[in-house]
């Protein structure tokens, strides 16, 4: 063999070996990832069902504490949470020492502060979990239950953006009057034997108080991030006019998404990712209401799209508002681990984790079986717009690798 035909077959023998050992290496590290999230699904499905009890072990911590620890720039709580428990039993049973009207906003509140110094945002019940929020999604009064389940929902995903939440039961009389401000006292009545506020919000009207059975209200309480987390609220890129007959541009421009990708924080970093995430959640708890959204302050787009008020979710089971997933069928992209996580709640297991997560909160059941059938048939919806993408794209273009690492020191 001549020299030259020696030197061309060792070139071609060599760039065959490049691209065999890169093609190794590409699928060695996906399947590396992919076992990693097998394992954190497994830890996650293993830790699910939280007992509330009041003992915290091995620590002279105070469950606020441990709870303010927890935050850091991309999660809200870490995976392995031993204490939960007990963190969601100081909420749902620790002593309100103060109650005020809510922090500004559209839906009827009240900000609590418990026993310890922790402030708390409580949402009254407004509907049975059988009624139907008739209209548009975005329709009704917030939905009390619909915080504690999308907390949980949360956890099932493996997000941990939302903010810990529980069902309480409270007694307006003897609970809240003695310790509230003139200006939420000043919006209680009573409406035929029950006792009723109406509190101070931008739809508050004393001709709709939230009222309680007798004295007694039941809501949901959320826990108030830590003061020296500030948070910074965002237009959503995505978000709705709420003017009839009035579209926003992602509601007739299909090439709305490369216009995002061009701005700011959504041209670089985790942000983009967070909203399709964002959309999927939403999605599967029917929330069609998210015009805006947190990220903690002067972040430059590092920091995660928290998963603040959820409330206005399982309004109607019957609805499956597909605009909701705009983000998601617009972009095509979505995480790889987002991607192994839907994949892993297929074929009725996150209806079973959601309701064995839920099973032992103070106001279950949480959903009625409509809605957790819903949230099981919209999974089947989310899982299908991403094949429609990969149909379109392939893979390696829409499932996008987004691993951070997470520190809690």
């Amino acid at each position: 063999m001549k020299l030259k035909q020696r030197v061309v077959l060792l070139a071609i023998l060599l760039v065959i070996f490049i691209f065999t050992k890169v093609f190794l290496i590409d699928n060695l590290d996906t399947s590396a990832a992919n076992r990693e999230d097998q394992r954190a699904f497994h830890r996650m499905m293993a830790g699910l069902r939280v007992e509330l009890v009041p003992k915290l072990d091995h620590t002279l911590q105070s469950p606020w504490e441990i709870a303010a620890q927890w935050v850091v720039p991309r999660e809200v709580y870490p995976e392995e949470t031993p204490e939960l428990g007990a963190i969601l039993h100081a909420m749902a049973t620790k002593k309100i020492i103060k109650a005020d009207v809510g922090y500004k906003g559209t839906q009827l509140k009240a900000l609590l502060i418990l026993e310890g110094g922790q402030k708390v945002v409580f949402k009254p019940k407004r509907y049975n979990r059988d009624y139907v929020v008739e209209g548009e999604p975005y329709a009704g009064y917030d939905r009390h239950n619909a915080e504690v389940a999308a907390f949980h929902l949360d956890r099932i995903l493996g997000f941990r953006r939302a903010p810990l939440v529980v069902g309480r039961f409270v007694n307006l009389r003897t609970e809240i009057k003695p310790v509230a401000t003139e200006q939420l006292l000043s919006t209680f009545l009573t409406v035929g034997n029950n006792t009723c506020f109406y509190g101070k919000c931008y739809y508050c009207r004393e001709t709709e108080p939230a009222c309680a059975d007798g004295d007694t209200m039941e809501g949901s309480v959320t826990l108030w991030l830590p003061d020296v987390w500030p948070l910074q609220k965002h237009r959503h890129p995505w978000g709705r006019t709420y003017r009839e007959g009035k579209l926003a541009r992602w509601e007739y421009d299909e090439s709305y998404c490369d216009a995002v990708k061009k701005t700011s924080p959504y041209d670089s970093g985790p942000r983009l990712l967070d909203i399709i995430d964002t959309a999927v959640f939403d999605y599967l708890i029917g929330n069609a209401d998210r015009h805006h959204y947190e990220s903690f302050q002067d972040d430059e787009g590092a920091s995660m799209l928290i998963l603040l008020d959820n409330a206005k979710s399982f309004g109607n089971p019957s609805l499956d508002e597909r605009s909701i997933l705009a983000p998601l069928y617009q972009c095509c992209i979505i995480r790889v681990s987002t991607w192994n996580r839907l994949n892993s709640l297929k074929n009725g297991v996150l209806k079973s984790a959601l309701k064995s997560a839920m099973a032992h909160d103070p106001i279950s059941p949480v959903l009625s079986d409509p809605h957790l059938d819903a949230v099981e048939q919209r999974l089947l919806s989310v899982l299908a717009t991403v094949k429609q993408c990969t149909d379109q794209f392939g893979m390696d273009t829409v499932l996008v690798e987004d691993r951070m690492p997470l520190s809690h020191l």
